[in-house]
C-alpha cells in the first residue's frame, strides 16, 4: 500500500535523476561516429587519383599515345616489356596499326617507349583508383562503418569506373584498324564525359560527408530552389562545352583557327558545313567543331553571368563567395580557352585548360550544393 507524500516530496531519487540527465544520441546519429570522416578522407584519396587521371589521360591524348598498347589485358596488361624480346614484340604490334603506316612510320623503338610508358602509366593510375575503391569500399563493409543509406550510392562510384574501363578500351579500339589516325572523337568525348560525372558523384558525396547528417537535414528547410536550379543548368551547360572540347580535341580542331574572335579572318569559317559528311560534321569538320565549341562558349558565359547575378540576393554569405569563386574560375577558364586557340593548343596551355576545367566543375557543385544546404550564420554575417 502506497504512503501519502508531501507535494514539495522529490519524486525520483537522485540516481535516477542522473541516469535521465545525460541526453542520448538521436536515430540520425545512431551507429555513425567516425564513419563519415572515414568516408570523407576515402573520397578524397579517389578525388585525388581521378583527377591525376584527367590530367594523365589529357597529356596521352596530346602526346599521341593512346593507340601504342593495342590489346586490352585486365591482369597481364599491368606488367611492362621488361626485355629488349617484348618491347621489340609490343612494338610490332604497333607497327601494324595505321597510325603508325599513315603518320609515324620510321619511328625508332626508343621514340615508341617514350609513348607506350604515357599509355602504360595511364592504364595503370586506372587500376590503382580501383584498388582503392575497393579497398575503402569493402572495408566499410568489413568494419561496419558504412553510413546508413550510402551502400548503394558508394557502390555507384566503382560500377562508373568499371564502365569507364571498358569504354576507354571501346575508344582505343576504334583506331586500330582502317585508316583512323587517332581514336573515335565521340568516344573520346564519351569517356571525358563519363570521367566528369564520376569526379561529379565523388565531389558531391564528400560534400555530404564534410558535414553532420543532422545538420544537413536542418539546413535543407532554407533550401534556395530556384538557385538550385540555375546552378544545375549552369552544371548541364558546363557539361556540353567540356564534351565540345573533348570533339575538338579528338579531331586536333584546336590548331585549325588561331584566330580570334574571327576564325579564318570571318566570323563563319570556310566550309563551316560539309554536305557530304552529313552528322559527321561534328566529328569530322574542324571548323565546325571548334565554332560551336566558341559559340557554345558564349552561351555559357551569358547564363552563368545571370545565375552569378541572382545569386548576389542569397542570405548567405558563403553561398554568395561560392558563386564569386565558380564565376572567377569560369572567367579564367574562358581567357585560358582564348590563349588556347592564338597559340595553336600547345600542350602546356591545353593541358591547363584540361585542368581548369576541373576546378570549373567542383566549384559550380560546390555552389549548387550550398544552395541546397546553405550554411547557417548570424545575424551579423
Amino acid at each position: 500500500m502506497s504512503t501519502k507524500r508531501s507535494i514539495f516530496e522529490e519524486v525520483a531519487s537522485e540516481a535516477e535523476a542522473e541516469t535521465r540527465a545525460a541526453p542520448t544520441k538521436g536515430v540520425i546519429d545512431k551507429g555513425r561516429t567516425g564513419s563519415r570522416a572515414a568516408v570523407r578522407i576515402w573520397l578524397m584519396v579517389l578525388f585525388a587519383f581521378v583527377v591525376l587521371m584527367i590530367v594523365v589521360g589529357g597529356l596521352t591524348r596530346l602526346t599521341d599515345s593512346g593507340l601504342s598498347i593495342t590489346e586490352w589485358n585486365v591482369v597481364t596488361g599491368a606488367i611492362p616489356p621488361l626485355n629488349a624480346v617484348e618491347w621489340q614484340s609490343e612494338f610490332e604490334k604497333y607497327r601494324e596499326i595505321p597510325e603508325y603506316q599513315l603518320q609515324n612510320k620510321g619511328m625508332s623503338l626508343e621514340e615508341f617507349k617514350v609513348i607506350y610508358w604515357w599509355e602504360w602509366g595511364h592504364r595503370q593510375l586506372g587500376r590503382v583508383i580501383g584498388l582503392i575503391w575497393a579497398v575503402g569500399f569493402f572495408g566499410l563493409l568489413l568494419f561496419r562503418k558504412m553510413p546508413s543509406g550510402w551502400t548503394g550510392r558508394l557502390f555507384l562510384v566503382g560500377a562508373l569506373g568499371g564502365l569507364q574501363g571498358a569504354i576507354g578500351w571501346w575508344m582505343v579500339s576504334s583506331g586500330l584498324t582502317g585508316t583512323m589516325l587517332d581514336v573515335a572523337s565521340y568516344r573520346l568525348a564519351t569517356h571525358l564525359g563519363l570521367a566528369f560525372i564520376i569526379l561529379g558523384f565523388i565531389t558531391w558525396y564528400s560534400l555530404h560527408m564534410s558535414r553532420p547528417e543532422r545538420e544537413l537535414m536542418q539546413a535543407r528547410r532554407d533550401r534556395e530552389g530556384r538557385l538550385f536550379s540555375m546552378s544545375t543548368g549552369v552544371l548541364h551547360f558546363v557539361f556540353i562545352q567540356i564534351l565540345l572540347g573533348a570533339l575538338v580535341a579528338g579531331i586536333d580542331a584546336g590548331r585549325s583557327f588561331t584566330d580570334w574572335p574571327l576564325m579564318g579572318g570571318s566570323f563563319v569559317p570556310m566550309q563551316f558545313w560539309m554536305p557530304e559528311l552529313g552528322i559527321n560534321n561534328f566529328f569530322e569538320n574542324a571548323g565546325f567543331v571548334q565554332f560551336i565549341h566558341r559559340k557554345w562558349g558564349y552561351l555559357v558565359l551569358a547564363y552563368a553571368l545571370f545565375v552569378w547575378y541572382r545569386s548576389r540576393s542569397s542570405a548567405h554569405a558563403r553561398t554568395r563567395r561560392a558563386f564569386n569563386l565558380m564565376m572567377l574560375a569560369l572567367l579564367a577558364q574562358i581567357a585560358l580557352g582564348i590563349v588556347t586557340v592564338l597559340y595553336a593548343a600547345p600542350w602546356e596551355i591545353a593541358i591547363v585548360h584540361q585542368l581548369l576545367a576541373v576546378a570549373v566543375w567542383v566549384l559550380i557543385l560546390r555552389a549548387r550544393f550550398l544552395c541546397q544546404y546553405p550554411v547557417a550564420q548570424s545575424i551579423r554575417g
